[in-house]
């Protein structure tokens, strides 16, 4: 290695102070010559494969970096004592102030007010987030219970929609991506019957008000609709599940078990042929639902159509036109003959056919993106979810503005409202489920981990406030079904 002269060292060491912040800093002091060296001389000794002229350069390398680390950990430790002295220097110009002049006093005394305030500030900001954290984990060990309690596994894609039928034997329905729709046996887990009928992803599942008949509708751009006879199984003892705070969120791993292939029920029954099909529709068909009756059914469609069929003819009565951009669902009240339908130009409209004579329409306005859904209470209200991350409470005797505003931190999907406590289920793309009333106050989360819960985007919720194993249902793009056991006295207690 040649030997630079004096007058290049001193060159050398010049550049060095007037580049001090560069990246490849060389100093050739005596000591760092001595340990460039000797670890020159460890290498000679070490077995490598690699040439020792690129051992020697690597070697370099890492010294520079070396160096660079220790001239950014001197610069820290200067900037500490900075800040030091300058705090000194302010508890002092503290203490002396109460004996300063009168004429430095006004300028003074404003810099300390305004420090003052500052302080009190950032106290009062720590003091409020530390009480929310707190009060946050009071929470966990006073709030209601949720169980998990069965998880419904079969289908070989994501599950879009689920609802529970509304009479005997009560069953569970699952519309799933993979072509299908299942029905279950809600307290064994077992699929009971199996709709092979639709050519495309089947997005929506209902069930008649008083008869074994299920409504599927179907990106094959159809609805179909199809009886159905279960018996169902043997109830076996349901395990014991440690009870679980609403309010946990651990998630110890992102693992997927859903993306392995998923072996679906090959012994249950299947139906492969409708007993009515719905055709109107040049679009993908989205959702459908009955009316209240059962002998009129209403499709939703990406044609921006919505199209209310009977029953019995399969006949197309009316097409509801007036939507902007295409349907992503529709629903139709439990007591009257009224339909809402929602879309993603923001809005849902609302249909009413108790006269057959008028078809007025009224649009709610009031989401900034897409409505994912819209359902009716019992009364006179219509809950909105929306991919504005808002789920908003309407009342249809005032449809200027929301009563109440539900601000969360995802997407909103298909919710459900429980039918006697009114307790809104929102389903959303961040895997999670959370539970509110209707003036918008947060009653639970549902547990979510690595060993329970949806693993993926939760696409809907259904309520089944009668059944006495689980009252509340949940699909999601994980390919699974959840039913839960909500304590709901105990939650509204919590309230």
């Amino acid at each position: 290695m040649p030997v630079e002269s004096g007058s290049n060292v001193a060159a050398r060491q010049a550049k060095q102070k007037r580049k001090s912040h560069s990246l490849s800093i060389r100093r050739t002091n005596s000591t760092e010559q001595d340990r460039s060296g000797l670890q020159r001389d460890m290498l000679e000794g070490q077995d490598s494969k690699l040439p020792l002229s690129l051992r020697s350069n690597l070697l370099d390398l890492f010294s520079q970096i070396e160096r660079e680390f220790e001239n950014l950990y001197l610069e820290n430790l200067e900037l500490r004592r900075e800040i030091e002295t300058l705090n000194d220097r302010l508890a002092a110009e503290g203490q002396t102030f109460e004996g300063a002049d009168l004429a430095k006093g006004a300028l003074k005394t404003k810099a300390s007010h305004s420090t003052s305030q500052l302080s009190q500030k950032l106290k009062t900001t720590y003091k409020a987030s530390t009480s929310k954290i707190v009060s946050s984990f009071k929470a966990t060990s006073t709030r209601a219970v949720c169980q998990l309690v069965k998880e419904y596994v079969g289908h070989r894609d994501g599950i879009w929609d689920l609802s529970v039928t509304r009479t005997q034997p009560v069953v569970l329905g699952t519309a799933s991506a993979d072509h299908t729709a299942m029905l279950w046996s809600i307290e064994t887990g077992k699929c009971l019957l199996k709709y092979l009928g639709h050519q495309g992803s089947v997005n929506s599942i209902k069930f008649h008000p008083t008869e074994q008949v299920a409504l599927t509708a179907s990106g094959d751009q159809t609805a179909h609709i199809w009886r159905y006879m279960v018996q169902l199984p043997t109830p076996q003892p349901v395990a014991d599940i440690s009870q679980t705070p609403c309010e946990e969120d651990v998630d110890f791993s992102d693992k997927d078990d859903a993306d392995g292939e998923v072996e679906g029920p090959n012994d249950c029954p299947s139906i492969r042929v409708p007993t009515t099909t719905l055709r109107s529709h040049q679009g993908v068909v989205i959702a459908a639902d009955w009316l209240v009756g059962g002998k009129q059914v209403v499709t939703a469609s990406w044609d921006r159509a919505a199209n209310l069929y009977d029953v019995e003819t399969s006949e197309l009565v009316h097409s509801l036109t007036g939507h902007d951009q295409e349907l992503t669902h529709c629903c139709t009240h439990p007591n009257q003959r009224l339909v809402v339908t929602s879309s993603r130009d923001t809005t849902f409209r609302l249909w009413d056919f108790r006269d057959p004579s008028i078809h007025s329409v009224n649009v709610f306005q009031g989401h900034t993106d897409t409505v994912t859904s819209a359902v009716f209470t019992v009364g006179d209200n219509v809950v909105s979810g929306s991919d504005d991350r808002t789920v908003k409470v309407w009342d249809l005797k005032n449809m200027r503005s929301p009563i109440a505003t539900i601000r969360t931190d995802s997407a909103v999907n298909r919710i459900s409202v429980s039918v006697n406590q009114k307790i809104i289920a929102l389903p959303h793309d961040n895997r999670q489920v959370r539970l509110f009333d209707m003036s918008g106050v947060r009653l639970a989360r549902l547990p979510r981990s690595n060993r329970q819960g949806h693993r993926r985007m939760v696409c809907c919720s259904a309520w089944c406030e009668d059944n006495t194993t689980c009252n509340l249902f949940t699909c999601g793009f994980d390919r699974q079904a959840i039913g839960w056991n909500i304590n709901i006295p105990a939650l509204l207690q919590e309230k």
